[in-house]
């Protein structure tokens, strides 16, 4: 009997140091993942304000015609 119960606190320990290292995974993953949506935000922000001041100069989504040396 004791040696059961020695046997399942052993394995009690190692699930609670497995579930443990888990929980830190998931949290630096977390981390991980908000800062790649911030960097995302911040870019698509970039983008949005470059395109404003592309067209703000006047051009046009539409390509560039070949100069006419061509």
């Amino acid at each position: 009997m004791s040696g059961e119960l020695s046997d399942l606190s052993s394995r009690l320990v190692a699930l609670e140091t497995a579930l443990a290292h888990q929980d830190k995974t998931v949290a630096e993953l977390n981390d991980v993942i908000a800062s790649q949506w911030r960097r995302i935000d911040t870019l698509e922000r970039q983008i949005a304000r470059l395109r404003e001041e592309f067209q703000t100069l006047g051009h046009r989504d539409a390509p560039e015609r070949p100069p006419p040396h061509y």
